[in-house]
């Protein structure tokens, strides 16, 4: 089972006029929106699905994170290979 987060594309001109891209008007009742790097959201994904088939032993091994570490050195941490995250983007 995958789980999905909805998103949209928030699109900004040269002139910085930020638009929204909602083709399935996902958030056609929203108020508010937060933008996150498409990079770090396909990686939240993956992590959330990571999350729902793991054991949680390797979680409780992964040990204070430095604040300035991205996101992505969890995979590392957590003992996935290349061959594990291409598999789960196969998946995505």
């Amino acid at each position: 089972m995958a789980y999905r987060i909805d998103n949209a594309i928030i699109k900004k001109d040269r002139d910085g006029k930020i638009s929204l891209i909602d083709p399935e008007n996902v958030f056609g009742d929203e108020d508010a929106f937060i933008a996150v790097k498409s990079d770090d959201l396909i990686t939240i994904q993956l992590l959330i699905n990571a999350i729902l088939k793991n054991d949680f032993k390797s979680w409780r091994e992964v040990g204070a994170i430095p604040d300035n570490e991205p996101i992505k050195s969890l995979f590392v941490r957590l003992g996935y290979s290349r061959e594990d995250i291409a598999e789960m983007l196969k998946e995505f």
